[in-house]
């Protein structure tokens, strides 16, 4: 199997951020619920469901700029292989969220782009800090994500399937992507680092939630 060079892999990476940022990420699976008649929704709760996949969308961006710093920076072609297959994942969670952010006709978040950038830099330092370091972030950020969208279908309108079923099948992957990293070996993170975490991921929410 041919060895890219980092000068490679840096415009590999770049090219998915554009498309990550300002195109369509491929997909490899169709849209969950999307066989599901779409129900009257008041004013109230389509802002509200809009406002949820809003951070949803956001949610991804920042899990693919994790997964490409992460992956340019990783000292093995296991770890580096095990991003890129996780990125490619969750390239259906931010074509999902975006479908249904245009169904709602809302907006994705106008911040995706400090979001990215940010996101990118923290992977890049978490792979920098070694493998086993790296494949610990990212079971923790996906620990955080499975609680966070746990609260996100605890605020649905009770109704709303199409959107539940989107979350729901989010939510398995993620989980599934936790246990796959516990299991090549994870570092447990610092519980000084984890709280950090939560903070920005909170700071993040609130924000792309509203603009």
């Amino acid at each position: 199997m041919r060895e890219y060079s980092a000068r490679d892999r840096l415009i590999a990476h770049l090219d998915q951020g554009l498309r990550t940022l300002f195109g369509r990420p491929p997909r490899q699976r169709a849209t969950p619920g999307s066989d599901e008649i779409d129900v009257d929704l008041s004013e109230g709760e389509r802002k509200l469901i809009g406002g949820l996949m809003r951070v949803n969308h956001s949610g991804e961006v920042c899990a693919q700029a994790l997964y490409q710093g992460q992956s340019l920076t990783a000292r093995s072609t296991r770890v580096r292989d095990a991003m890129a297959k996780a990125a490619r994942e969750e390239n259906d969670h931010l074509a999902w969220c975006e479908e249904r952010i245009e169904e709602l006709g809302t907006h994705k978040s106008f911040l995706n782009p400090f979001w990215y950038l940010g996101s990118f830099a923290i992977g890049a330092l978490a792979g920098v800090a070694g493998d086993r370091w790296s494949l610990g972030f990212l079971a923790e950020t996906e620990r955080q994500v499975v609680r966070h969208l746990d609260g996100h279908l605890d605020r649905l309108p009770p109704d709303d399937n199409k959107t539940r079923i989107i979350i729901e099948q989010m939510r398995k992957d993620e989980a599934g992507h936790a246990s796959t990293a516990l299991k090549a070996g994870a570092a447990e993170l610092p519980e000084v680092v984890k709280q950090a975490m939560g903070v920005a991921s909170k700071i993040m929410t609130h924000t792309a939630e509203k603009i």
